[in-house]
């Protein structure tokens, strides 16, 4: 169960990366203004995009199989399935942005995107203290 432990770790930690940097990308691309630079932007989104979705899937294959393995329980484990489920949908929501940038028709500033850029640091943050600590 270790093997599966330090997967699901790799797999998280890469993941994670490319939910810092995803969001990041969007912020130079709301700032972009020529068309090399905005095309440059795009290729690397989609690119970085394509690649950490399935790390993302990997991820939460690993953590399924350490608590099907392991029968964790608790509160704390509520809480953090939640915010991984909210993971989930802001990774698909960076996928929208994507596809909104791709067809011209994003409406956010490069200042929305700063913002939006610090959700996954917070839920990190949230998780590894959950998964840790087990306050609860």
């Amino acid at each position: 169960m270790l093997w599966i432990k330090a997967f699901h770790i790799i797999f998280v930690v890469s993941w994670f990366a490319g939910l810092f940097y995803l969001p990041r990308i969007y912020v130079n691309l709301a700032m972009a203004n020529g068309t090399e630079e905005r095309a440059r932007l795009l290729l690397m989104a989609r690119k970085l995009y394509r690649f950490v979705t399935p790390i993302g899937a990997l991820a939460l294959l690993f953590g399924t199989w350490l608590w099907l393995g392991y029968g964790f329980a608790g509160l704390w484990l509520h809480i953090k399935l939640t915010l991984v489920l909210f993971l989930v949908g802001y990774h698909f929501y960076c996928g929208k942005l994507l596809r909104e940038f791709e067809q011209g028709g994003n409406q956010r500033s490069h200042v929305w995107f700063r913002v939006f850029n610090e959700v996954p640091v917070l839920m990190l943050m949230a998780i590894v203290i959950l998964v840790t600590v087990k306050p609860l």
